[in-house]
């Protein structure tokens, strides 16, 4: 009997948990230099030391993930408008990364930090992989965990195309005067708050804004893990404004 391959179902068999709540600010790609944290955690059909045995052999990953963001449509779109190329300009959609795709799935390597057992720490008693360099939102659904093999998925070779232009684009971060922020937390939120300007400095410098928006004058707001940073940038150096905790 021939199967039916016109539609595929798809169950998450992990969601990630990470500081980015909104889609504004996250990489929009990998980065292997990134520092930036993210927990896999297992869904209960998956959650048993069996299913990862052997995966701390491996230094990277492949996550298979889902744009839970993008609205569903039946309609077909062969062109997308990236941002990083202005936002004005269309190229077909299978020369891009866009998550606006026939499926809404997405790719991302990752360094493998850690296995976390659910003994580690709470952790909601969840088997956990501790990755570093994911550009997926917080409650991500992953659909598959995959271990990268560099005598195959390494090309040495390969061409950057269209992405090329800006792939070492940064910007210069310059934070303003905290005092203000400090004077209001906890000793706690402090040790926290030092981790979080890590990411940041590194979100931040990776220029956020749409790249039609040039306005040096434009306030800007990001969201991270519990923080709200304000900033402007001028010319090739982005300024923090202002940073607010918006946890409890």
């Amino acid at each position: 009997m021939q199967k039916d391959t016109d539609s595929l179902l798809l169950r998450p068999i992990a969601y990630a948990r990470n500081g980015f709540t909104d889609k504004f600010g996250i990489p929009r790609q990998s980065r292997p230099d990134s520092q930036i944290e993210t927990r896999i955690v297992l869904e209960p059909a998956y959650n048993h030391e069996e299913a990862l045995r052997g995966i701390e052999s491996y230094s990277h990953l492949w996550l298979v993930w889902g744009f839970s963001q993008v609205p569903a449509t039946n309609e077909v779109s062969l062109t997308v408008r990236p941002p990083r190329l202005g936002g004005n300009r269309r190229v077909g959609v299978f020369a891009t990364r866009s998550p606006f795709r026939p499926n809404p799935l997405g790719i991302t390597s990752v360094r493998l930090i850690r296995v976390e057992s659910p003994q580690t720490e709470e952790n909601a008693k969840r088997w956990q992989l501790i990755v570093a360099g994911a550009d997926v939102l917080d409650g991500t659904p992953i659909y598959d965990i995959k271990p990268y093999l560099p005598y195959s998925d390494a090309h040495t070779e390969a061409t950057n195309g269209l992405a090329g232009n800006t792939h070492d684009y940064h910007l210069r971060v310059l934070w303003g005067d905290e005092d203000d922020v400090f004077s209001t937390l906890s000793p706690n939120k402090v040790t926290t708050w030092t981790k979080a300007k890590e990411d940041l400095t590194e979100i931040l410098s990776q220029d956020p804004r749409p790249a039609y928006q040039h306005d040096p004058d434009r306030i800007y707001g990001l969201d991270y893990a519990g923080w709200n940073i304000q900033f402007r940038v001028q010319k090739n150096t982005l300024y923090v404004l202002k940073v607010t905790s918006i946890r409890q």
